[in-house]
C-alpha cells in the first residue's frame, strides 16, 4: 500500500511576519522539512505540497475580515508571501517533494483536494494514478486547511491520518474542534497538537 504524505500550505503569508501569521509556523516548517528529509522514499512513497494562490478570490479577500471565511489578503500568486517557508522550500528543491498543488485561484479553496499540479492534475487524480491509498496530513492550519484537506481526503476514499505534531491551529477551540471533526470522519490522529498562542 503506497503511502502519501499531504503538506499543507507551509507558506511565509501563514508563519510569523505574514500577512495572515498563525503562531509557530515557522517551528513546524522546519519539524515537516525534518519529516519529508528523513521519511522521504521510506515512509512516504510521494509527498506533495499544497498551496493557495490567490488571483481574485474574491469575498475571500476583506478588509473587515471575520477569519472564518474571509481573510486579510494573502498569498497572491507569484507574492512572496504566497512563496514556501524558506525553512521547508529546501526540501522542495532538493527534490524530496513530488509535486505542488495551487488552490484558491478565484474562491476561498481551503482544501487541497480543491488545487491541481501546473499541468490541471487535480490532487486526489494524482494520489490514485500512483496507487496511493494512505495519505498523512500536516501543516498550516489545523483548523484550517488542514482540517478541510483532511475531511476531503476521507470524501475521496482515501485512508487519512492527521498528524497533530507536525500541524499548527489558529486557536485553542477551533483546533480541539477540528480535532473533534477529525475523529467523527474516521480520520485517525497522532501526536500531541503545539497550543496556538
Amino acid at each position: 500500500m503506497n503511502r502519501g504524505l499531504i503538506v499543507v500550505d507551509v507558506q511565509n503569508d501563514f508563519c510569523e511576519g505574514g500577512s495572515v501569521p498563525v503562531s509557530g509556523g515557522a517551528r513546524i516548517a522546519t519539524k515537516i522539512a525534518d519529516l519529508v528529509e528523513q521519511g522521504a522514499g521510506r515512509d512516504y512513497q510521494y509527498v506533495v505540497a499544497t498551496r493557495d494562490h490567490h488571483i481574485d478570490p474574491g469575498s475571500h479577500f476583506s478588509e473587515s475580515p471575520d477569519f472564518k471565511d474571509s481573510f486579510p489578503v494573502h498569498c497572491v500568486a507569484d507574492s512572496e508571501g504566497s512563496e514556501l517557508h524558506p525553512h521547508f522550500a529546501p526540501v522542495l528543491t532538493g527534490g524530496k517533494v513530488d509535486a505542488v498543488f495551487f488552490k484558491g485561484a478565484h474562491s476561498a479553496s481551503k482544501s487541497g483536494f480543491e488545487g491541481a499540479d501546473e499541468e490541471g492534475t487535480p490532487l486526489a487524480d494524482w494520489l490514485r494514478a500512483r496507487g496511493v491509498e494512505y495519505v498523512d496530513v500536516v501543516g498550516i492550519a489545523t483548523d484550517h486547511c488542514v482540517r478541510a484537506t483532511a475531511l476531503d481526503a476521507v470524501k475521496a476514499g482515501f485512508r487519512v491520518r492527521v498528524r497533530l505534531d507536525y500541524a499548527v491551529g489558529v486557536a485553542p477551540d477551533t483546533t480541539a474542534a477540528a480535532v473533534d471533526d477529525f475523529r467523527r470522519a474516521g480520520i485517525a490522529v497522532s501526536g500531541e497538537a503545539p497550543v496556538p498562542q
